[in-house]
């Protein structure tokens, strides 16, 4: 069994309508994620999910300057690339 692993998630050029999609589409599924687990620990637990409102607002920020590069590229008529791996390993 390989110890490590890397997925090629998203590359290519993408338009700002499309890398808008993608991109805010997948920080809102990982906002709802924290903000679900965190619910969840909340009512069954009486205390929030550790780390989750710090995850969450991490998220935030992150999306808001996503916008933000995107706006831009809005403004100057460019495509944006999109480069993304993700890296997966087993940890005890």
């Amino acid at each position: 069994m390989k110890a490590k692993k890397s997925v090629k998630f998203i590359e290519g050029k993408f338009s700002p309508v499309d890398a808008k999609e993608i991109l805010t589409g997948l920080m809102n599924h990982k906002i709802n994620f924290h903000s679900l687990k965190n619910f969840s620990s909340e009512v069954r637990f009486g205390k929030p999910w550790e780390g989750s409102d710090k995850r969450i607002e991490e998220l935030k920020v992150s999306r808001e300057e996503i916008i933000l590069m995107i706006q831009q590229a809005i403004d100057n008529n460019t495509n944006l690339r999109i480069e993304s791996f993700i890296h997966i390993s087993f940890e005890k």
